[in-house]
């Protein structure tokens, strides 16, 4: 069994979640400028659960840590801290 490095996002029920999917492609496009974008195609990654408003972001990278640490920041100023919760989790994978 291995275990993998991610970040793990809640966000509350006043959070329209197309939004904030939105918000997430553009933490992907954005990173895209700082690793290019072959390197993103390659090392990033996520996985979105509608019913429990959770979307895991895969952070085992540099680019994964950068797509969270934009991410992070998108929600915050479009939704305000309160609205969401974020972290660091390592999951096992078989």
């Amino acid at each position: 069994m291995m275990t993998e490095e991610a970040y793990r996002f809640h966000f509350e029920k006043k959070i329209p979640l197309a939004e904030a999917i939105e918000s997430l492609y553009l933490a992907i496009f954005s990173a895209e400028g700082v690793h290019g974008r072959a390197q993103v195609r390659l090392d990033a990654g996520y996985s979105f659960d509608e019913g429990k408003r959770t979307l895991v972001v895969a952070g085992g990278s540099a680019v994964g840590r950068t797509v969270a640490q934009i991410f992070t920041g998108l929600l915050a100023r479009q939704f305000g801290e309160g609205a969401f919760t974020v972290e660091h989790v390592l999951e096992a994978r078989t």
